[in-house]
């Protein structure tokens, strides 16, 4: 049985012609560049394996997006699309923000998820890893974003559960924390992490009852290999400054939970009963 849970299929498998792709930066294709300076990833290759033709086609997503700008930016246009398909990746930027709020997650998910099936579309969303096994962070901070991630995680199975769509877990993906799957940055999937993704996404979609005439393929092939230089390049010019800017926002909420876990061992030890040794002797009269 596949990883993930999954929409009850239709007894005949039908062809999907249009798919959406909305989303952040793993769905704009980050991680796997193309000759030419662009990004293909996750979207091009599901299109492929569904046999979608280029007018198709449409991925809303951009860079920096969080769940809001998912509702309001992005599903306007793939409502219009009416896709067969359509492809939720979203979420970790909101869990690298001082404002997260998990309630306010759910309500635009949700808006997202109900929006896109009433036009008919099979929806597929993502529950994310831990990326602390791919990208490290100062223990405070990686404590401070992994309780965040299992926040959004629990956003995004509720909902998906809910309404009956199909959610891939990325945690349990084969090969999800092999570093070849991952770009430079360690917070992108490289070419080999898009094919993977887009491997999940699409055996999903086959469990719904929907048709994949080409199942994408783990070659890489028409990518960009990365280059030595090009980590160290990356490292200088935008990890470093990446990881002050988020650094700074995880900070505050990184500190009340190591201010909390202080609080929860001084209390316990003040709950442990004294050693015998230690305990106070009665006063002789």
């Amino acid at each position: 049985m596949r990883e993930g849970f999954t929409q009850t299929p239709d007894p005949l498998p039908r062809r999907a012609v249009r798919l959406a792709v909305l989303g952040d930066s793993t769905a704009v294709g980050l991680g796997d560049p193309v000759p030419g300076g662009s990004w293909r990833g996750v979207g091009p290759f599901v299109a492929e394996a569904l046999g979608i033709p280029p007018a198709g086609y449409l991925n809303t997503a951009f860079t920096g997006a969080r769940m809001r700008c998912v509702r309001t930016d992005q599903l306007p246009a793939a409502l219009r699309h009416r896709p067969d398909v359509a492809v939720v990746i979203v979420g970790m930027n909101d869990t690298l923000r001082s404002d997260f709020d998990s309630l306010g997650m759910a309500r635009d998910l949700e808006h997202v998820v109900t929006a896109l099936q009433a036009v008919g579309a099979t929806v597929v969303t993502m529950r994310f890893h831990d990326h602390s096994r791919v990208f490290r962070l100062p223990g405070p901070l990686r404590r401070a974003l992994t309780a965040r991630i299992a926040e959004l995680n629990d956003v995004i199975e509720t909902i998906a559960r809910r309404h009956g769509v199909a959610c891939l877990d990325l945690g349990s993906l084969p090969g999800a924390y092999d570093l070849a799957a991952w770009s430079v940055d360690r917070l992108h999937p490289s070419e080999l992490g898009h094919r993977l993704l887009a491997r999940g996404v699409t055996e999903l979609v086959a469990d719904a009852g929907i048709a994949v005439p080409a199942p994408v393929s783990l070659v890489c092939s028409g990518g960009v290999t990365p280059r030595t230089v090009d980590h160290v390049g990356w490292l200088v010019v935008k990890g470093i400054p990446w990881l002050w800017r988020r650094g700074r926002d995880l900070l505050p909420y990184a500190a009340a939970i190591v201010a909390r876990s202080a609080l929860e061992s001084w209390r316990a030890r003040r709950a442990e009963p004294l050693e015998p040794e230690l305990a106070p002797r009665p006063v002789e009269r």
